[in-house]
């Protein structure tokens, strides 16, 4: 199993659940988050004051899926998610050693479907 965590923009979050869903992921963990990277963050205007916004909205999304579904999930991911400019995102993939369902105590991948 691996985990699969995506930092996108928020804008490209609805389009990337609803792929997602068409391919069957449905269980994942979504939270808003705040950062920056190459972007730096930007200016903004205030009833004529400039000032700086260091950290810019993303959507963090995280799913574990079986291993050989990693390649095609990180596909979805990039082609949803990718407007070729700077602060699209990032894409991580971690090994998860088990998974237990608290409820019934199944583990593995019996856990995660």
């Amino acid at each position: 199993m691996k985990k699969v965590e995506a930092i996108v923009r928020p804008e490209t979050f609805r389009a990337l659940r609803e792929k997602l869903e068409e391919v069957g992921i449905n269980g994942l963990t979504v939270s808003e988050v705040a950062g920056c990277g190459q972007q730096k963050g930007q200016q903004g205007l205030f009833r004529g004051n400039t000032f700086e916004i260091k950290l810019l909205p993303k959507v963090k999304v995280e799913m574990v899926v079986e291993s050989e579904y990693v390649d095609e999930i990180v596909q979805i991911i990039q082609e949803v998610c990718s407007t070729n400019t700077v602060g699209d995102g990032k894409i991580f993939i971690y090994p998860v050693e088990d998974a237990i369902r608290i409820r019934t105590g199944e583990n593995g991948k019996l856990a995660i479907i």
